[in-house]
């Protein structure tokens, strides 16, 4: 199996790259951004349950996330691998993640990170905000979601480096350009 996590800060194009990787390698795309608006817009009791969190910018409990996630490989049993796209986030939830893991005698096979700067981020998740109409995307929000990605991704970027799992890519230019040096450094793992 192989099991790849995508980090880059919201707006860094994390969610189409990882759509792009699921489909050219045959993995299961995991979003727990997805996940959570699906259930936002289909008001379920899930979706009750984290809006009101989204909308200030602040994380999901890791509990609610790691339930989310198990049943996603669950119903994925016999997946080649996944992808995943936002999570983990904390040192505990990728301890969470290698346990889960650890159940099916699976691991992290690679950990890429999309490089973009704060400023660009900021003008691209505006410029969504406009086209989108999303709530979750104003400017003190934007700004919140980027303090709690650099305080608390930048740890899982050392953890992962530790285990030498680790590589990234700048996050700017055209999506397929992007993409090419994406697949560069995961054909390097598979």
């Amino acid at each position: 199996m192989f099991n790849f996590i995508l980090f880059g800060p919201p707006g860094s194009g994390k969610g189409t790259q990882s759509v792009k990787i699921a489909e050219k390698y045959k993995l299961v795309h995991i979003s727990t951004g997805d996940i959570f608006r699906k259930n936002i817009r289909e008001k379920t009791t899930l979706g009750l349950k984290v809006q009101a969190i989204i909308e200030k910018g602040d994380l999901v409990p890791d509990a609610l996330l790691i339930e989310i996630l198990e049943d996603a490989l669950l119903q994925h049993s016999k997946a080649r691998g996944f992808v995943f796209d936002g999570f983990p986030r904390t040192i505990q939830q990728a301890h969470d993640l290698d346990t889960m893991l650890g159940k099916k005698n699976e691991a992290v096979s690679l950990v890429l990170a999309l490089e973009v700067g704060d400023e660009e981020i900021l003008k691209r998740l505006l410029k969504r905000a406009e086209i989108e109409g999303r709530k979750d995307d104003t400017k003190e929000v934007i700004e919140n979601r980027i303090k709690i990605y650099n305080d608390q991704t930048q740890p899982l970027i050392d953890f992962y480096k530790s285990k030498k799992k680790f590589q990234s890519v700048k996050g700017i230019g055209g999506i397929d350009q992007i993409f090419a040096e994406v697949c560069k450094l995961i054909d390097r793992f598979i």
